[in-house]
């Protein structure tokens, strides 16, 4: 695959993942940047074990740790509201829709284990399918949605929590 056909198939893809990874339109595009400039040097080590889309957005979230190390900027990582752990329960959804809410969920999602935070976050910033989080993993597709769901609900239930202690 040419590079140009790679990015024009793959950059609104990619941008938006950093997008929403970062919160800042500026650090999405220089991210996006590099991680274009990186596929196309490593082209030839991609395996077709995944998806394209898959292993550059693997590539732009190891660029943008990057970027945060050398900005000096690591201990904001995942910064986005978390919209998508809402749930039947509306006292949990107005929590979630709240500014003040991001903060607290950024918290829980750093205390929960791997492979939970991991899925949760492919699942959630890159929009990434089930079957292709299982594929990164090497696992089967049942096991990628057990996980983000159990990763779902320690966040609302940590939540939750939250609100006895108050």
């Amino acid at each position: 695959m040419e590079f140009e056909e790679l990015y024009n198939t793959y950059f609104k893809a990619v941008y938006r993942y950093v997008l929403r990874l970062s919160g800042d339109a500026h650090v999405a595009e220089e991210v996006t940047s590099d991680t274009f400039f990186k596929a196309v040097k490593a082209i030839h080590k991609f395996r077709g074990e995944c998806e394209v889309r898959v292993w550059l957005c693997q590539i732009a979230k190891n660029c943008y740790y990057s970027f945060l190390k050398n900005s000096g900027k690591t201990e904001n990582i995942d910064t986005p509201e978390l919209l998508n752990i809402s749930d039947s329960n509306t006292s949990v959804e107005e929590r979630i829709a709240r500014k003040e809410t991001a903060k607290e969920l950024q918290d829980l999602l750093h205390r929960i284990p791997e492979p939970y935070k991991e899925v949760f976050m492919w699942r959630t910033y890159a929009e990434l399918s089930f079957k292709q989080i299982a594929q990164m993993f090497g696992k089967t597709d049942n096991w990628a949605c057990v996980t983000y769901h159990r990763a779902r609900t320690m966040l609302i239930k940590g939540l939750e929590e939250s609100d006895y202690e108050e």
